[in-house]
């Protein structure tokens, strides 16, 4: 008997909370600075059915938020549960604005399932493990004394998250200057931290040449990196400029976290553009997309790795065989948390959110399995809007 939850309207609430030690610099980008505080806008959404249902899910993306008014249409008084077919009208319905929005009300759509039918969201994706290893996945660096401001810096909160329990460490450089600082910032955290942990490389799109990403990717060489991530100022979208670089570097590349959807991540990948895949349920379609990408992954023998941490995340990655190490992001020695104040229930992503083994658990209540705290979403709301 099939089973049927009409959406009757859609919520979005805009909120605001305040993030210590940390400013935006003239380019919009956050950064360490002592005594300093900003605030971080984030979206929480809410599908309400007429079984009484809600479907609900926060996220960090505000240009979502606009989207919804042109997806509301696709959706009221559709049934929640057909997140396939809502998936593909939503997508065709976002094909001029770059799919935002799709993955915002799908894991709300999941949230819903999970809810209705009793069970988390990775036991109805099918479910491999509850546990997850996490990585600690740093802010970009500094200038300011007591942050991210030289390589030994760096060296010593890679120690400290080893000491912590973390079994592998990402570095987000500095935004900005010279590539031979990241050349010996490489070099040092390895050297400090030996082979006790695995250590990643995200340049966040960089650097300006291919001479230049060459020299640092043959310092990661040296240094047997995990892997190398979005190195190029194309801001990760060149297959042919990424994999004329994995013939002349040998860290595995880790690309496509700025790609959209399915079909790009997979003509990427065919393309021997990448050695992992990156997905992310916000920019790939929800867990529906990120999902599909996993799948299409394993199907071609590669990893796919899960962008950032939130518990459709964790959700995705816990039904996820080819996927190794769980985003801890973002953290800094001085600075956070990066994450809003938004549950009732314990769960966070901080620095200190890990076991100590290095793991964190999958969220094992029906839906996402969070209970949102909708008393500090309103009082610190900035903008409200219902959609029916």
């Amino acid at each position: 008997m099939a089973h049927i939850l009409r959406i009757q309207a859609i919520e979005v609430h805009e909120f605001r909370f305040e993030v210590r030690n940390m400013t935006r610099t003239a380019k919009g980008a956050m950064q360490y600075k002592r005594g300093e505080k900003t605030h971080i806008t984030n979206v929480a959404l809410r599908i309400r059915t007429d079984q009484g249902i809600d479907g609900e899910y926060i996220n960090s993306r505000i240009a979502d938020a606009a989207v919804v008014r042109q997806l509301a249409p696709v959706l009221i008084g559709e049934n929640a549960l057909e997140r396939e077919k809502l998936y593909t009208e939503m997508k065709r319905a976002t094909v001029q604005v770059g799919r935002l929005g799709v993955g915002l009300i799908d894991i709300a759509l999941w949230d819903i399932a999970g809810k209705f039918h009793g069970s988390p969201i990775y036991e109805l994706l099918g479910g491999h493990r509850r546990r997850l290893p996490a990585y600690a996945s740093t802010f970009s660096g500094d200038e300011t004394a007591g942050g991210l401001s030289s390589p030994e810096a760096y060296a010593e909160f890679a120690e400290r998250c080893l000491e912590m329990g973390y079994p592998a460490f990402k570095i987000h450089p500095w935004r900005d200057g010279p590539v031979e600082r990241d050349v010996r910032l490489a070099l040092a955290v390895r050297e400090r931290v030996g082979d006790r942990m695995e250590l990643m490389w995200d340049a966040a799109c960089k650097y300006e040449t291919l001479a230049d990403t060459v020299k640092v990717g043959r310092a990661l060489d040296e240094a047997n990196y995990y892997w190398y991530e979005d190195p190029y100022k194309d801001t990760g979208i060149s297959a042919f400029g990424h994999k004329k670089l994995r013939q002349l570097v040998k860290t595995p590349l880790l690309m496509t976290e700025f790609l959209r959807m399915l079909e790009p991540h997979v003509d990427f990948a065919i393309a021997e553009a990448t050695d992992f895949l990156r997905s992310d349920p916000d920019f790939d379609g929800g867990i529906t997309g990120a999902m599909k990408i996993a799948h299409a992954a394993e199907g071609l023998g590669l990893d796919v790795e899960v962008h950032a941490s939130n518990p459709a995340r964790r959700h995705c990655m816990a039904a996820m065989r080819n996927s190794n190490y769980y985003e801890m992001a973002l953290v800094h020695p001085d600075a956070g948390p990066y994450n809003p104040p938004v549950y009732r229930d314990g769960y966070s992503d901080n620095l200190d959110s890990i076991d100590r083994e290095g793991f964190v658990n999958v969220p094992e209540e029906p839906g996402l399995g969070v209970d949102y705290d909708w008393d500090y979403i309103t009082k610190n709301r900035t903008a409200y809007v219902e959609y029916k």
